[in-house]
């Protein structure tokens, strides 16, 4: 979540990194480093890490937000970098399930962005062989072509160490798209 308060001005590096090093080290903020493949011809990567809260619930209770709230849209004002609060949180929770999951099965789990920002997945779990599970969050139970595109991309550029695609949604129903990516609810996860 950007600190700019609904401003348009964001506060210089200098002042902000001070204040992230503070709350890694208390356990409220986790990075997320950049995927940087070794075995792959891809390049021109991101290598910034992303932000999550450890406990999305935490944050929200922080900011004195309910589920009710959070379901009526409230807290929006709250200027986040994509969306809204209550998708953020949603990310947030979903990576802290996908790495509890990943720590069982000895994987890392990253994220993606191409230098431009052409491509970009929310996860990247990748296995000790580097054979990799591309993963989307969508606060939403629909999905569609636009949704699964950087997956689809993904699985041309890596062939056989692209291990498969998913979407990781607030749907009910689980499935697999003609495509081969699967779209599964969040809550159908667990170690």
């Amino acid at each position: 979540m950007a600190a700019t308060a609904g401003e348009g001005d964001k506060p210089a590096k200098t002042t902000t990194s001070p204040y992230r090093d503070a709350l890694e080290r208390l356990f409220v903020l986790e990075p997320l480093d950049a995927w940087a493949p070794t075995f792959s011809h891809l390049s021109r990567l991101s290598s910034s890490p992303k932000h999550h809260l450890v406990d999305p619930a935490l944050a929200a209770r922080l900011l004195g937000v309910d589920a009710g709230a959070l379901l009526r849209g409230e807290g929006n004002q709250i200027m986040t970098r994509d969306g809204t609060l209550l998708g953020s949180l949603f990310e947030s929770l979903t990576t802290l399930i996908v790495r509890v999951c990943a720590q069982a099965a000895e994987a890392r789990v990253l994220h993606f962005r191409s230098w431009r920002g052409e491509h970009e997945l929310d996860l990247i779990v990748e296995r000790g062989d580097h054979r990799v599970l591309g993963l989307e969050v969508k606060l939403s139970g629909h999905v569609d072509d636009r949704d699964v595109r950087h997956l689809v991309w993904l699985r041309d550029q890596l062939g056989d160490d692209f291990l498969g695609g998913a979407v990781l949604t607030s749907g009910a129903h689980a499935y697999c798209r003609p495509d081969g990516i699967a779209v599964i609810p969040l809550g159908l996860l667990g170690p």
